[in-house]
This record gives structure tokens, sequence and C-alpha cells, in this order.
């Protein structure tokens, strides 16, 4: 089986998480900077195979989508461009960021290390993901 590939995109980094090739746990990946994102992106599926990519859609509470996709549809169209043959889905990613510092704390990290946004956001990919595969799941 091919991987699938959550993405956390931002106006600054995006974060990135990955499954396992039997697409049973999400595993966060890294954090790259929004402008080499494409480069990364080339890199990745030469050496893996992927067979989806999930990109967290920011929505308001209302299910309204939020101001910040503006940023990310401009992204969604040319990924799609890009990459036509890639199956592309996307995922609420609401309250993502807060549940990833909430992970971070239960898993002990000190402040320091929880101010790190590239770390939140690799999280908040992974969140996504988990949040994918149980839904993917429980569709079955």
């Amino acid at each position: 089986m091919a991987r699938i590939l959550a993405i956390d995109y931002g106006r600054k980094r995006v974060g990135l998480a990955v499954t396992d090739p039997g697409q049973i746990i999400a595993n966060r990946l890294t954090t790259v900077p929004t402008h080499t994102i494409w480069e990364f992106l080339k890199e990745y599926f030469q050496k893996e195979p992927v067979e989806a990519v999930v990109v967290g859609y920011p929505r308001q509470l209302n299910n309204e989508a939020s101001e910040a996709v503006r940023y990310i549809n401009p992204f969604l169209k040319k990924f799609q461009k890009t990459y036509p043959g890639m199956k592309l889905e996307i995922m609420d990613e609401r309250f993502t960021s807060k549940m990833a510092f909430q992970t971070m704390i239960d898993g002990g990290l000190k402040k320091q290390k929880r101010q790190d946004k590239a770390l939140i956001d690799a999280i908040s990919a992974t969140i996504i993901l988990q949040s994918y595969l149980e839904k993917k799941r429980n569709k079955i």
C-alpha cells in the first residue's frame, strides 16, 4: 500500500504528516517553510509512493470557511494542476492547533519547546491525518 500525506498549510510554514505504508498510524513528518513546499512535495513523491493527500481546511464554528482559505484555495488549485492523478481530500482542521498544543502539554514538553510553532504545525498535520484515517475506517 502507498502512504497518505497530510498537509497543514500556513502562510509561513507547512506542517506535514504521513501514514505508515499500511495506512494504520499517522506520524509527524516535518515542517517546511511555505515557499519550499513544492520542492519538498516533488522530492517526497519521487522517494515514496503516496496514494492520497489530505489538506487541512479551516472552518469557523458556523461551518463556513475561515478567512485563511484565501491562502489555501490557491494551493489546492495548483496542487490539482501539478498532480492531476493524485487523490486530494480536504479535512476540517478546526481546533487542531489547540489540540496539538494540549498534546504537547500532556506529553510533558517544557514551555520553551511548546512555543515551537513548527512543532505545533507538524503535530496539527498529524491530528488532521489521524482524523482522516478514523473517518475512512468508520465509512467501511
